[in-house]
């Protein structure tokens, strides 16, 4: 299993796709997630780049966080992925959490990377009453306690009809989720508020927002993307998994944006 150890310990699981030769594209998974979420966007992207996907701290094969943490400390893992595997400047697509890692890394370590893409993401998401509430579900009743809330919130009513299968894959990975990392990420992103410093960022960016998105809003998006000067939106009928509700079309808006 290739991984590499960060400075406080914490062993991160990688996978590295596509030609060797080709741009690395460094692709950050959402809060109870993994690597895999992005297997929809695998097959053609795996064509043109050299596609970087990892685990975030805590979750999938990633090593659990020896203590509390912040965002910045989501963002320093990829720098160190990016040291550790010799690879000076990549691309960066993150979804959720990790579209606010990639907020991060545009403000923080512009000059490791040439272009973001922000999906379904904010830069300031709920209150702390609300995250206080999750961690304590999980505490108390583990990953089942809020698997069918948060599936709820991440797609549409219509799509969980139509496609059971994929939904059902999210869900196992979600339930699957060890309750100390989840809980971890969801203080780091329960103390984020990155509304000021994105407007530091000078990367060409692309945000993806869903319209139906529950859990950071298309309007949150639009804000995102107002703030980044010369920032590019775009919105899927979608709701907070756009990669996997709407695969074809993110993949396609993706691939020319990086391309172009």
């Amino acid at each position: 299993m290739p991984q590499i150890t960060t400075d406080d310990g914490v062993a991160l699981h990688y996978r590295l796709d596509g030609p060797e030769d080709a741009p690395v594209l460094v692709m950050s998974n959402s809060l109870g997630t993994d690597v895999t979420m992005w297997q929809p966007q695998m097959p053609a992207l795996s064509q043109r780049f050299r596609v970087l996907r990892y685990d975030t701290r805590g979750h999938g094969q990633s090593g659990l966080s020896p203590r509390d943490y912040q965002v910045d400390r989501l963002g320093k893992d990829v720098v160190a992925l990016l040291d550790a595997l010799d690879i000076p400047k990549a691309m960066f697509c993150g979804l959720s959490m990790g579209g606010m890692t990639g907020m991060w890394l545009g403000v923080h370590a512009p000059d490791r990377f040439t272009k973001l893409v922000l999906c379904n993401t904010a830069a300031k998401i709920g209150t702390p009453e609300v995250w206080n509430t999750r961690i304590a579900a999980v505490q108390k009743g583990g990953m089942a306690a809020i698997v069918p809330g948060v599936i709820q919130r991440w797609f549409t009513e219509g799509f969980v009809k139509v496609q059971p299968a994929a939904v059902e894959a999210i869900s196992s990975v979600l339930l699957a989720t060890r309750p100390e990392g989840y809980n971890a990420a969801c203080g780091a992103v329960r103390d984020m508020d990155q509304r000021d410093s994105i407007k530091a960022i000078r990367l060409p960016t692309l945000v993806i927002a869903g319209t139906h998105d529950l859990a950071t809003t298309a309007a949150d998006g639009k804000a995102a993307a107002d703030a980044i000067p010369g920032a590019r939106y775009v919105e899927f009928p979608a709701a907070h998994l756009s990669n996997v509700e709407v695969a074809a079309d993110f993949t396609k808006e993706l691939t020319g944006f990086l391309a172009g």
